[in-house]
């Protein structure tokens, strides 16, 4: 097989065709390119929960961390570029679309958080992080004497 070739159901899309080429002629100009995953964030009456799609990312390849009150998740995931020691040349590629995946997630945490015990997850390409929440401080009354 010397070629690949992807094809469209729907021969007559000029339209369409014109975008995607216009789109691949303009995307990312050989450069890595940048995405970031999509997350969801709740919250319940202990703790926020955020939740962040990261298909084909490993643990290993995934920084959270947390300065200034702000949580951070962010990574750079590069494809593989070596090729196998067995392997006497290197792969001539027809379609290469994988390269490199940066991201970078920023979130400004609210008051009344605690920081010391935030914990996180990674299963099946989900990173889950759950943040707790910190009980509210009352107010302390001072009993004032008068002279």
């Amino acid at each position: 097989m010397k070629y690949i070739v992807t094809r469209n159901s729907n021969p007559v899309s000029v339209g369409r065709d014109f975008d995607s080429l216009f789109n691949s002629f303009w995307n990312n100009w050989g450069l890595p390119t940048t995405k970031t995953p999509s997350v969801d964030i709740w919250e319940t009456e202990k703790n926020y929960v955020v939740e962040a799609e990261l298909p084909g990312y490993c643990e290993k390849d995934v920084d959270v961390h947390i300065d200034k009150h702000v949580l951070k998740i962010s990574s750079l995931h590069e494809a593989e570029k070596e090729t196998k020691k067995e392997e006497k040349e290197s792969p001539n590629y027809l379609i290469r679309e994988r390269s490199c995946q940066s991201f970078e997630r920023s979130f400004t945490l609210p008051e009344g958080i605690d920081e010391d015990n935030i914990e996180g997850e990674f299963k099946n390409g989900v990173l889950t992080i759950t943040i707790p929440k910190v009980e509210a401080k009352q107010p302390k009354k001072i009993d004032v004497k008068f002279k």
